[in-house]
């Protein structure tokens, strides 16, 4: 285990206003979030331009995933004893780089080395965002406006990236789908210099090396042995073998922990307000989240035949969708309470889900697609909105960039796990159906039942939402001595 030095962030002599910090830093959200689907309608093109084979071209989705998921609590930590601000900016310049690697690639090595080097600055990027968007905006309304604006710009990062893979790849082709996330992230960084104000206060502590390397391999089995079990299935081997280490690294991390007074994720963040309960039930959300990003934009294609510009753009309702929820979020929990805000959401998106499962073969965007779009959309942002409230709810300071961390780790390990079990069992009932449907039926059975499932999942949320989010709330103990994370 190394030491972090200690350090103080004196401010500079400007004044920023928080709006202009907060538009910076959610711009720095809207990134990483673009960059999690703009691959997804140019995934051919991009596997003909550089040579890759069909397993080859789930990793230039995977590769950027599994990256981002395994090294986010090392990514909010590096924040908490580093300086928020300094990584975020570091994280946004190594995001430049890999963005302009990956559309200059000629060869198949390079390109998903590049992806994943966007999911290492992703990692850094998104939990420091977060924490200095908690910093700029204390607990109150002013807090709960500003996540409004975060919910929005994460679904809006996640439709938008569809729409502009699919204009930028019919106009240009698939290389300036990263050149222009390159560019738009170097204005991303420019803004931060000028508009994010230097942290104060000194910070000292311990680097947890020794566990932060434990749990990031464990996550990276995890989120390797589900991405891969997509394609070979869950009986192979190497999955069984992955999702074996995963365990058995997860249960070495906890045995490390014990003790430890500066634990990669001490007691008190998991004991503090309803930190655990957030955590949880956003790793629901991801679940179907993810895979509705994954089997829409299939369904629209390989089914209803939609181009890669018309399948973007038949994202616009379900992003519009989602920046009216996310804004109007506060507003709605502010005169109905959280726990219903939450239970509400959940349940509107799972109606628009379960819509969805009566998609048809031969249906059409306007009859199929556009209505449950906007149910999800609207559900899916504020329970966005609310559950990263309760995810970072009364969490000290010290902490706030573990707690972005770890808000954003459930929602990336859960969506793996989530888009694992889907597209099984979307590719089993698809190759059930297959001896006696069309090519195009036979799909569309696997993606119904996906949706439904995905549903059902919500469903339970809900229920789980309305008592979890009940649990009496601890006050922060700024000051407290710090926990392992189990023990006595």
């Amino acid at each position: 285990m190394t030491d972090a030095h200690t350090h103080t962030d004196r401010a500079g002599p400007r004044a920023t206003r928080p709006g202009a910090a907060l538009a910076a830093l959610a711009a720095a959200q809207f990134t990483v979030m673009l960059a999690t689907s703009i691959v997804n309608v140019a995934l051919p093109q991009i596997r003909t331009g550089v040579g890759l084979s069909e397993g080859g071209t789930t990793w230039v989705v995977n590769a950027y995933g599994l990256a981002f998921g395994a090294l986010l609590l090392a990514g909010g930590r590096a924040g908490d004893l580093l300086g928020r601000r300094r990584v975020l900016m570091s994280g946004l310049g190594l995001f430049v780089a890999a963005s302009l690697a990956a559309g200059l690639a000629t060869t198949p090595g390079v390109l998903i080395a590049a992806r994943a080097a966007q999911g290492l600055a992703a990692a850094a990027i998104a939990p420091a965002a977060l924490a200095l968007v908690m910093g700029q905006f204390p607990s109150g309304p002013g807090r709960g406006r500003a996540l409004g604006v975060w919910g929005a710009v994460s679904g809006a990062g996640g439709a938008g990236g569809v729409l502009l893979g699919g204009v930028l790849t019919q106009a240009w082709g698939w290389p300036w789908i990263f050149h222009s996330v390159a560019l738009g992230t170097a204005l991303v960084l420019a803004a931060v210099a000028v508009l994010v104000p230097p942290e104060t206060g000194t910070r000292s502590g311990r680097f947890d090396l020794l566990g932060t390397a434990t749990v990031t391999l464990s996550l990276t089995c995890l989120v390797w042995g589900l991405t891969t079990a997509r394609g070979t299935g869950w009986t192979d081997t190497r999955v069984l073998g992955a999702l074996g280490a995963a365990a058995a690294l997860f249960a070495a991390f906890v045995v490390i922990e014990r003790g430890r007074p500066d634990a990669l994720v001490p007691r008190r963040l998991l004991t503090t307000g309803r930190v655990a309960a957030g955590n949880l039930l956003m790793a629901l959300l991801g679940s179907v989240w993810i895979a509705l990003f994954f089997f829409l934009p299939l369904y629209q294609q390989q089914v209803l035949g939609s181009g890669p510009l018309a399948t973007g753009a038949g994202q616009l309702p379900l992003a519009a969708a989602n920046m009216i929820g996310a804004s109007l979020a506060p507003r709605i929990a502010r005169r109905l309470g959280a726990t219903a805000t939450v239970t509400a959401a959940l349940l509107t998106e799972a109606a628009g889900l379960l819509w969805l499962s009566r998609i048809s073969a031969d249906g059409s965007y306007l009859a199929d697609i556009l209505g449950p779009s906007v149910l999800v959309g609207l559900g899916l942002s504020v329970a966005f909105v609310q559950l990263t409230a309760l995810a970072v709810d009364g969490v000290p300071p010290q902490d706030a960039g573990l707690a972005g961390g770890l808000v954003n780790t459930t929602r990336q390990v859960g969506g793996a796990i989530g888009l694992a079990a889907l597209a099984t069992l979307a590719g089993s009932v698809t190759a059930g159906a297959a001896g006696h449907a069309s090519h195009a039926a036979a799909l569309t059975s696997g993606y119904r039942a996906a949706f439904l499932v995905s549903a059902l999942v919500l469903v339970v949320s809900a229920a789980l939402a309305g008592y979890l989010a009940r649990r009496p709330v601890r006050a922060p103990a700024a000051t407290a001595v710090p926990f392992p994370l189990t023990g006595r």
